[in-house]
């Protein structure tokens, strides 16, 4: 366990280094069985130690005496829900993802535009989660059922979650969200070409379970 935790806080150091985190924002957390670890409240993610990290149990016991993220409520629903599929979630506000975020009007069919294979690959379908107060029981509930059927989820003036079967799966699927929408900021008003409809099946039928 002790190189899951030291490949956790080596991703939250290159994930602030690079830019997709910031001051004390975002947080990741790993699941070995029925324990959670959790990168801890008011810290930035860089420069962060494993017995920094907290540990409880699936359903939020202390296992030590680290304190958690407020946004652990999220991470034990989407655990308990989803399934065995998720071993680790990574919760960033990346400037493209949270501008995203804001736009009075997402089509939660199509949120972002067909623009690159990579997005259907890692990120979509991607669950539109509404407005809750950072760290709330109502957004634990929500991102739990969201969580259901989705490893990616966008939540409304907020930021993103994205669900893996490993820190790596989790961490590429958060990455290429925040590039996708980056992409869509650069192009708005310009005129695209899209991935038609049976391109997309294509990408889905040669990438299934992505």
């Amino acid at each position: 366990m002790s190189e899951i935790l030291e490949r956790l806080c080596e991703l939250a150091d290159s994930l602030f280094a690079r830019g997709y985190a910031f001051g004390s924002t975002g947080n990741l957390s790993v699941r070995e069985g029925d324990q959670v670890w959790v990168t801890p409240t008011g810290q930035p993610l860089r420069g962060l130690r494993p017995d920094q990290l907290a540990a409880m149990d699936l359903e939020g016991r202390a296992l030590n005496d680290a304190r958690p993220s407020k946004e652990y409520p999220f991470h034990l629903g989407a655990y308990r829900n989803h399934g065995d599929g998720c071993q680790a979630i990574v919760h960033l506000h990346s400037t493209y993802t949270v501008a995203l975020s804001c736009l009075a009007e997402i089509d939660p069919e199509r949120p972002l535009p067909r623009i690159t294979p990579y997005y259907f690959m890692r990120v979509a379908p991607m669950a539109i989660v509404p407005y809750y107060r950072p760290g709330s029981a109502e957004l634990g509930e929500a991102v739990g059922e969201a969580a259901r059927a989705h490893k990616t989820l966008l939540l409304r003036n907020h930021g993103s979650i994205c669900l893996g079967g490993s820190l790596s799966e989790a961490a590429d699927r958060a990455e290429e969200l925040e590039e996708t929408a980056k992409l869509h900021f650069i192009l708005r008003g310009e005129t695209l070409r899209e991935l038609t409809r049976d391109e997309v099946a294509d990408i889905r039928r040669a990438f299934p379970g992505r």
